[in-house]
């Protein structure tokens, strides 16, 4: 192994690639973490953590990936806060590549999540885990009583306005068209439940309030008028976009933009593995994230043994 060439690389640095890089460094893999300019994922825009375990109390997302982080450190991982702007699977060792130059791995685990598609608001963002949510199941407790807002009409849509009937006292469904785009049972499901209402031809043109949702601005997109809605939350849920840009022809995505996977972790690329919403799109969790994370290293351990074992043969 050429002194330049790094056992085990990992791009992304929320629960999947701190976890990664936690166990990498109990692994002696001494992992090189790609952080990325902006890291720690979708945690990062996260208010009140109350489902992870070890916290009794709740814990804010960004205070939680810090302890990820700082523990990885403690444990000897190099975290460089650069992002991945290129990487070359066709070669072995794989080639990543930075604005500052070419690393070399002989394994690399894919952790680079997943960003919900937004309604490109600034009071979306403002209000953003005051109120705004991605996640039902992550935030829909702490809407119990009151009156939430859903914006989506696929099947994300309908999963999530069911699932926040648990707790709010109605769920009112905001929906561009004026057919839902959700599959036929969940599209049943939605309709007869008597906490959810839909508001049909209508976008979101505003959040209102200061410090948490009071309401949304509406527009019918047929009539041209304009409503408010009194609500206290509002779940955005018109999609997620895999970060996968960099991977498209180095490994196989799906129709979706996902990281295909096979045997829990490994891409179609043996020595580059997947963690975490790069290739969930189904539980999407700070705790699955993490799960991954542990799974695809633990497969990364063995596949890097292999190869240094072959190489001490020959």
């Amino acid at each position: 192994m050429s002194v330049d060439t790094k056992k085990l690389v990992i791009i992304g640095s929320g629960p999947a690639g701190l976890t990664a890089a936690i166990y990498g460094c109990r692994a002696d893999l001494d992992p090189v973490v790609y952080m990325g300019t902006k890291y720690g994922g979708q945690l990062m825009l996260t208010s009140d953590v109350e489902n992870f375990p070890g916290f009794p109390d709740p814990v804010m997302g960004p205070d939680l990936i810090m302890k990820m982080k700082s523990q990885a450190e403690r444990l000897g991982a190099k975290l460089i806060q650069e992002d991945v702007v290129k990487v070359n699977f066709g070669v072995y060792p794989f080639e990543i590549r930075t604005d500052n130059g070419v690393v070399r791995a002989l394994s690399v685990i894919i952790a680079t999540g997943a960003n919900p598609r937004r309604l490109n608001l600034e009071s979306e963002m403002r209000l953003m885990g005051k109120g705004v949510s991605n996640c039902a199941v992550c935030d829909g407790f702490f809407f119990k009583g009151k009156k939430v807002a859903v914006v989506g009409g696929g099947d994300t849509a309908m999963e999530e306005a069911t699932f926040l009937t648990k707790f709010a006292n109605s769920v009112q469904v905001i929906h561009r068209r004026d057919e839902l785009r959700a599959s036929a049972a969940l599209k049943k499901e939605a309709r007869s439940n008597p906490k959810i209402s839909f508001v049909w031809d209508t976008v979101v043109t505003d959040v209102l309030g200061e410090k948490h949702v009071q309401g949304v601005r509406t527009k019918n997109l047929k009539t041209g008028q304009d409503g408010v809605l009194e609500v206290d939350g509002l779940f955005v849920a018109i999609g997620h976009d895999p970060n996968t840009e960099i991977f498209k022809g180095q490994v196989e995505l799906d129709q979706k933009g996902y990281v295909a996977i096979r045997n829990e972790t490994e891409s179609s690329v043996p020595g580059v593995f997947v963690a975490g919403d790069v290739h969930d799109f189904r539980y999407r969790q700070a705790i699955t994230a993490a799960a991954d994370g542990c799974k695809a290293l633990l497969d990364a351990e063995k596949f890097v043994k292999q190869r240094l074992d072959a190489q001490m043969v020959s």
